[in-house]
């Protein structure tokens, strides 16, 4: 489980992004980078990091789910994911 610090910090960063994201790309296309490079460091999509929507876990993510590969696997196996099952022959 991460802490509450690294969570509460990419959902800031995230909250940065989403609100210089149409700014960054007019600097962007006018290739004005002498502005670009006086936003905030953290309105960079390039740091963001993919975490556990429930767990918070940074490494094992999985795009399509928003879940680490552990909280996949618990949550597949108790029927919790629609359209998933675990495969057996």
């Amino acid at each position: 489980m991460a802490k509450e610090s690294m969570k509460a910090r990419e959902v800031k960063r995230a909250k940065l992004v989403a609100k210089y994201a149409a700014k960054r790309a007019a600097l962007k296309e006018a290739g004005d980078y002498a502005a670009l490079d006086k936003l905030p460091k953290n309105a960079s999509p390039v740091r963001l990091h993919n975490r556990c929507s429930l767990t918070g876990r940074p490494k094992g993510y999985m795009r399509e789910f928003g879940l680490s590969r552990i909280q996949f696997r618990e949550m597949a196996s108790q029927g919790l994911i629609p359209g998933v099952k675990k495969a057996s022959w």
